[in-house]
């Protein structure tokens, strides 16, 4: 899959290239980087140790200008450790609020399943409201916020499931898989040629820069034909044949996340407008995470993904 196309606007275009030389094999996972980074949504992704998730981040953080930090969960972190805490200054006979990692415009929260639910429920406001909250004070994060958090979904020892409301806050979940042989020997080609040559140096996509391509995604033409099919698709979840899989349905946030990623899509593809292909594409991405299936339906080995990809298949663009 090419997430490139010859009319993709050119600052788009040159970061595409740059966090593809480094990330080999990953087309599915830049393309959705970008969606966040562009749409303004927060991202999960999930995949066994070794699928290069930090390290996609972090070249990431490398193409953009901004501030950068990460947090690696554990069972032990405390909410300050996100967040900041207030110290008190005896010169001043007061207390100073120092800000935590959270407070910075790219936030990778590594194992995010590993952090304890005080945790998870301080990060929720983050990045649900883009503040944070301290004793009696408020503060505001960076403009812009983006949360990308990993997991490893083959160990569960020391770990604590995302609860429905946290998974809810992110606009994508991502699922990767393990590389075919091909992939992998040229991953293995370009960690050996990294060691003797070095990272070919970048200039970052500055802010600015930033700002004007996610002004250009909010331009982005939904036509009404394309809205009826994202809310068909998420009313799918709720009822008809397929819904009698389904415990808890796709909220509106879901058709909210799934409209701003189709539009963002479509500018990486260089188009100004959206179609349903977008929409298809990112569905399971969008809409699987929000999904609780019921106990029959689980019981029967049936997963969200699977679900969604029957929705899609059901239900026509009109």
């Amino acid at each position: 899959m090419d997430t490139r196309s010859d009319t993709t606007p050119s600052g788009v275009a040159t970061l595409v290239s740059h966090l593809s030389s480094g990330l080999v094999g990953h087309e599915y996972l830049i393309e959705r980087l970008l969606v966040s980074l562009l749409a303004g949504g927060h991202m999960l992704v999930e995949g066994a140790p070794g699928l290069a998730k930090t390290r996609a981040v972090k070249w990431l953080s490398d193409a953009v200008e901004g501030s950068f930090a990460r947090i690696q969960c554990t069972p032990d972190l405390m909410p300050s450790d996100l967040t900041g805490t207030l110290v008190y200054r005896p010169q001043d006979a007061g207390f100073e609020f120092v800000q935590g990692p959270v407070f910075n415009n790219l936030v990778l929260v590594d194992e995010i399943n590993r952090a304890p639910p005080k945790v998870q429920s301080a990060l929720l406001e983050a990045m649900a409201e883009h503040q944070v909250t301290v004793g009696n004070d408020t503060h505001k994060l960076s403009d812009p916020f983006l949360v990308v958090a990993t997991q490893n979904p083959i160990e569960h020892d020391g770990t604590f499931p995302l609860p429905e409301a946290q998974l809810d806050r992110f606009m994508l979940h991502v699922v990767l898989q393990l590389p075919d042989i091909d992939t992998e020997r040229r991953i293995l080609d370009l960690v050996e040629s990294e060691g003797q040559e070095g990272v070919v140096p970048f200039e970052p996509m500055s802010l600015d820069k930033l700002s004007e391509a996610r002004e250009a995604v909010r331009g982005v033409h939904l036509a009404p034909e394309l809205r009826d099919y994202i809310v068909r698709l998420v009313d799918a979840t709720r009822q008809g044949s397929l819904s009698e899989d389904v415990e808890h349905a796709v909220s509106p946030r879901g058709t909210l996340a799934l409209a701003a990623s189709a539009r963002a899509r479509a500018y990486l593809k260089g188009r100004d407008y959206a179609m349903p292909e977008d929409v298809a594409a990112l569905a399971a991405d969008t809409l699987a995470h929000r999904l609780v299936l019921s106990w029959r339906a689980v019981a029967d080995g049936r997963r969200p993904r699977d679900l969604i990809a029957d929705i899609v298949s059901a239900v026509e663009p009109l």
